[in-house]
């Protein structure tokens, strides 16, 4: 009896690692081409983190503005928007929640670095902030 809860919490947790990592699987593949057929790269990060530092071409939209700004940006649901973050986590949140709102073509990139990989060349690099 004991151990039926933590067993299904384990198997909950494995279940959510292979969902986010399927449903991650078409960005990551297709990055750089939804990126020049002109997807919009939404860095979810705060002001302070995006000044340190930042992709080229990313949009800063917090996580916490982003339900007020997105429609203004994208106002096509079949925009393209590449999500990536510090982490992951918080645009994979983001991701999700755009996609409750009708856009099926939000993607998490992942974290900052791996956005990075994903999408520059290596001659490219981020932008750092000024001296």
């Amino acid at each position: 009896m004991s151990l039926i809860f933590p067993s299904f919490l384990l198997l909950m947790l494995v279940a959510l690692y292979f969902y986010l990592w399927r449903s991650s699987q078409a960005a990551i593949k297709y990055a750089r081409e939804y990126q020049t057929r002109g997807g919009l790269l939404i860095d979810v990060r705060s002001p302070a983190e995006y000044k340190s530092g930042h992709l080229p071409k990313a949009i800063n939209l917090p996580l916490n503005e982003l339900d007020a700004y997105v429609p203004r940006l994208a106002q096509d649901k079949d925009q393209i928007l590449l999500l990536h973050c510090k982490t992951g986590l918080r645009s994979e949140l983001a991701a999700q929640r755009l996609r409750r709102q009708g856009y099926a073509n939000a993607f998490n990139l992942g974290s900052y670095g791996r956005a990075a990989r994903l999408l520059l060349r290596r001659e490219q690099a981020p932008v750092s902030p000024r001296p």
